[in-house]
């Protein structure tokens, strides 16, 4: 009997901004060389580690809680590590760095001296060299949640020698910071209109995997970066979708519930 590889827990932020044509979503393209989708763009994220659900970590949060955060991802504990996850994630591969004061105070990031600290620990951090606990204790910081909303929830079907167990939320981009990646992990960063991206995809100019250009189709007909908050803010519950791959003639096909053939 095969062994069915399980899922490693990740978290991955769509961090949203307004333009003069629309909003734009922050899009990074993996490494070349990378093992993973190497060459997709993806929104910023990753697996969700140790240290997420570390408490010294979690009280580094303002905004909810492990109960509230537990109860809206539909699990019976850990929640509040896939929030932070996401974040840690957002300013690993992207460089921003949504935070408060621990009251919850509002903080300027944008003059010279925090950018050069915070760019010093950033490199720091994706070196090994610290944990983010450090970061944001450093700078007198804690992740700030009250703007994150829970969006979609994909896993990555049965077959690639990684699975992941991804959850995707929204937030508005920090608009006294700007986004760089780390030129590790990833090689570009792009703001775009959903819709952009996505006719990118279609003419075969733009390499997405397709949990992110199903989740770009979710909110493409939305206006702003705030419709999209609250749209995702409205959601009652948020399905669980684990794609199936299936062999049509010699070619292979993705179904998710409720296409026809899923469930043979």
């Amino acid at each position: 009997m095969t062994n069915v590889l399980m899922p490693r827990p990740a978290a991955t932020v769509l961090a949203l901004r307004d333009g003069a044509l629309g909003y734009q979503v922050l899009m990074l393209r993996r490494n070349l060389n990378s093992d993973f989708v190497g060459g997709a763009y993806v929104f910023p994220g990753g697996g969700v580690d140790e240290s997420d659900s570390d408490a010294v970590m979690q009280r580094l949060t303002f905004g909810t809680d492990e109960h509230e955060t537990s109860k809206q991802l539909g699990v019976s504990s850990g929640g509040l590590a896939y929030y932070v996850a996401s974040l840690r994630e957002l300013f690993e591969e992207a460089g921003l760095l949504i935070a408060c004061r621990e009251n919850g105070e509002f903080v300027d990031l944008s003059d010279a001296q925090t950018v050069q600290r915070l760019g010093a620990l950033r490199r720091q951090l994706n070196a090994g060299e610290l944990e983010f606990a450090h970061v944001l204790a450093s700078e007198g910081l804690v992740l700030d949640l009250r703007g994150l909303a829970y969006l979609a929830h994909w896993v990555t079907p049965v077959g690639p020698t990684r699975r992941y167990d991804t959850r995707f939320f929204v937030a508005l981009a920090p608009g006294d910071q700007i986004a760089a990646h780390d030129a590790g992990e990833t090689i570009e960063d792009q703001w775009l209109r959903p819709v952009d991206a996505l006719s990118a995809f279609e003419r075969g100019d733009f390499d997405m995997i397709f949990p992110t250009v199903r989740t770009l189709q979710s909110i493409a007909n939305l206006q702003s970066a705030h419709d999209v908050l609250d749209y995702a803010n409205s959601l009652d519950s948020v399905a669980r979708i684990e794609p199936r791959i299936v062999m049509r003639g010699d070619r292979p096909q993705i179904l998710i519930p409720g296409d026809e053939g899923y469930d043979d």
